[in-house]
């Protein structure tokens, strides 16, 4: 794939995905005709626009705009080629407690970015999902999973179109805007660590990683397909003794909306879910194009019948070394436990 001279539009741009993903594409394909940074937080475009400034990444253009307000998304869209929708209300409390808010950005949003996209002729649109929409048990999850459904949808929809639309799904970015190793970090320095549940285990995957995932999506996606990645899980206690071993851990409960483990592929799922290697694909059950050329174009197999994949039963796992190296790979250079 190469995505010189091309025009990508990623919702939510400012957040750590869209920051993410706009370096490694500015890296890998420093001729891109245009990504827009679309996003309804006037301060954190101001502070990106430090990290790409108008001189040395001209191609960077800052829309300010919210995925509710239809209108101002399908001006942004007008010439895109590619849309990746990251825009989303997704800390799992804060939705419990507000949500008519989450319903309007999660579902509500995702509708306006499908309208749009079909409105202005965008030839491919990824839109980001949560394992919290696999079975979910909490208001985000549930407006994820309905958001899911959109836009493997929207293919049903397009008519004559040349459009496709697919979905990510993944577990907890490492050191993303409220995830827990940077909470845990700062919590360290009040001398202990707040654990909800010590049984709880969660997904892990790099930003870059995500990335990846996402423009593998747009590589690949012949439309409908929800891409799982095979990645390894953790135990929010390994977590815990990887970055503070010597204090003391207090159990405070799962908050509001909680899983104790996280899900991506349910049984109910593998009924139409492939193997295609470093990814699952969970396919409609209808599409505009053959199952038979899909497998054997990417030597996809079937998962067996009862295949189900959780945090919880993953068969890989993080030890508290190797979370220690991920956080000094991809977080903080200068991370260290002593005194902790």
């Amino acid at each position: 794939m190469n995505l010189n001279h091309k025009s990508i539009l990623i919702t939510g741009g400012t957040g750590s995905f869209g920051k993410e993903f706009t370096k490694y594409i500015l890296a890998k394909w420093p001729n891109i005709k245009r990504l827009v940074i679309y996003s309804r937080d006037e301060q954190k475009q101001f502070q990106m626009a430090f990290e790409f400034p108008e001189k040395q990444y001209p191609q960077v253009r800052f829309f300010i705009g919210d995925v509710r307000d239809f209108e101002r998304l399908k001006r942004a869209c007008h010439g895109i080629d590619y849309m990746i929708h990251a825009a989303a209300m997704k800390h799992v409390h804060i939705a419990e407690y507000n949500p008519d808010e989450c319903v309007k950005t999660n579902i509500g949003g995702a509708q306006n970015v499908i309208r749009a996209a079909l409105e202005t002729q965008v030839q491919k649109v990824v839109a980001l999902s949560t394992d919290k929409a696999c079975a979910p048990i909490n208001l985000y999850g549930a407006t994820k999973l309905t958001s899911d459904k959109l836009f493997i949808s929207a293919n049903n929809i397009k008519g004559k179109q040349d459009v496709k639309f697919s979905v990510v799904r993944y577990g907890n970015v490492m050191g993303s805007n409220g995830s827990v190793i940077p909470y845990f970090i700062n919590k360290r320095k009040e001398g202990f660590l707040p654990i909800t549940n010590p049984e709880m285990t969660r997904f892990n995957i790099s930003l870059q990683e995500g990335v990846e995932m996402v423009l593998h999506a747009l590589e690949t996606a012949w439309g409908g397909e929800l891409f799982v990645p095979k990645i390894p899980s953790y135990r929010i206690m390994d977590v815990a003794n990887a970055i503070a071993p010597n204090i003391e851990k207090k159990i405070v409960g799962i908050r509001p909306g909680e899983k104790i483990h996280e899900e991506m592929i349910t049984v109910s799922d593998a009924f139409t879910t492939y193997d295609l290697g470093k990814y699952y694909s969970i396919l409609p059950q209808k599409t505009d194009w053959s199952l038979s050329e899909y497998i054997k174009h990417f030597n996809a197999t079937k998962v067996p019948q009862l295949f189900k994949y959780n945090s919880g039963e993953n068969t890989e796992w993080l030890s508290v070394e190797e979370i220690r190296s991920l956080i000094s790979q991809h977080l903080y250079n200068d991370f260290s436990v002593e005194n902790y």
